[in-house]
């Protein structure tokens, strides 16, 4: 069925989004390149991008809104229906998935009562999973608004969003304080965050990101590999899988998780005797 056209912005609302996209326009040769900051200016106004909101930025920038549409509707970070003042992203991508991302999402599901991206009643969190969130180093790892919060747990998640819930101040691992998700959009879209501190809090790699920059520095790396602690485990203490560097090969315990990063494996290539043959047809 035909849509009727987007209700117009409020007079004030308006002439306020007007002078913030005059500012962000200023900042590019070229109109239609304004067009990703704009989605999130409109973002930051009602908390999604609207019919309204994409109106608006067609009018602003001379598109058509399906031009416009075609963009909103790409990128993840913009929403298309109303959604919560905090934005909990789950990774569920491989490593997270495996260090425990599958459990805090379906935890997550059932302790606040939503599906992905569903919001929970009284409007402060929506829950969504995440294919990957770029920080592979500290998984599993859960984001706010896109800040991150590492190494988390079922447990420690469901306390994170408890605490959002009832306005407690919440730190992430690293990155700038936690803001609404409207605040978060009107940084991404380019205007200043004038909260103290904010700008100069930042977040580092992780020692596994970093191992190859120091191997091509030629820095020495330390013995023990780089692995998540166990449970009980001193942060500083060799992982009980670790192998000295003259150990002889033998065949591995239960507890060693021996992959090819570790030792070579018998393949068809360095096992003569179990070559890998012809295929087997389906079903044999």
């Amino acid at each position: 069925m035909p849509q009727l056209p987007a209700t117009p912005y409020p007079a004030e609302v308006r002439a306020r989004l007007d002078a913030d996209a005059k500012e962000v326009l200023a900042r590019y040769p070229g109109s239609r390149s304004a067009l990703l900051p704009l989605l999130h200016l409109v973002q930051s106004e009602e908390g999604y991008v609207s019919r309204t909101g994409m109106a608006f930025c067609a009018e602003t920038l001379d598109l058509t809104t399906a031009e416009v549409t075609a963009v909103a509707t790409f990128y993840s970070m913009y929403r298309r229906r109303p959604s919560g003042d905090y934005q909990v992203g789950v990774c569920t991508n491989t490593l997270c998935a495996v260090m425990g991302g599958d459990a805090i999402f379906d935890t997550l599901k059932e302790h606040l009562g939503v599906g992905n991206n569903e919001t929970t009643d009284d409007g402060k969190v929506t829950l969504e999973h995440i294919e990957c969130n770029a920080a592979c180093d500290f998984a599993p790892v859960v984001m706010v608004n896109w800040e991150f919060f590492d190494n988390q747990t079922p447990q420690s998640a469901t306390q994170l969003v408890d605490d959002l819930i009832a306005g407690r101040t919440v730190e992430p691992t690293r990155g700038a304080p936690i803001c609404s998700y409207k605040e978060t959009a009107r940084i991404l879209a380019g205007f200043p965050d004038e909260r103290p501190g904010a700008v100069a809090a930042t977040g580092g790699a992780g020692p596994a990101s970093l191992v190859g920059l120091k191997l091509a520095k030629g820095e020495a790396l330390p013995q023990a590999r780089v692995v998540s602690p166990r449970a009980g485990q001193p942060q500083d203490a060799q992982p009980q899988d670790a192998q000295p560097q003259d150990a002889q090969p033998h065949d591995p315990s239960p507890s060693e998780h021996i992959s090819s990063h570790d030792a070579p494996q018998q393949t068809s290539a360095s096992d003569p005797e179990h070559p890998a043959g012809p295929a087997a047809e389906e079903g044999e």
